[in-house]
């Protein structure tokens, strides 16, 4: 399982997870209403988690993320030295 490690409440952040169930959901060949359907989330969550919008229930971006095997965990803001 991949996983994706995000602070979501950093805006360049919240765009990268966009971007990146975007990505995936075109290269598995699916529309928005495929994913939702597959996913077991609503069209509208679908969507705004590719337009990045600040507020999202976790449980439900792990739900959508776990079809392609990803998941969402948290990690460090600042990386040491």
């Amino acid at each position: 399982m991949h996983s994706i490690g995000y602070n979501l409440t950093c805006n360049m952040e919240r765009t990268k997870l966009s971007e990146t169930v975007k990505s995936l959901r075109k290269e598995y060949g699916l529309t928005q209403e495929e994913l939702a359907m597959k996913s077991g989330v609503g069209l509208n969550f679908v969507r705004n988690l590719e337009q990045g919008k600040a507020t999202l229930r976790m449980d439900k971006v792990n739900q959508l993320l776990d079809l392609f095997n990803y998941t969402l965990v948290a990690s460090p803001k600042y990386q040491s030295l």
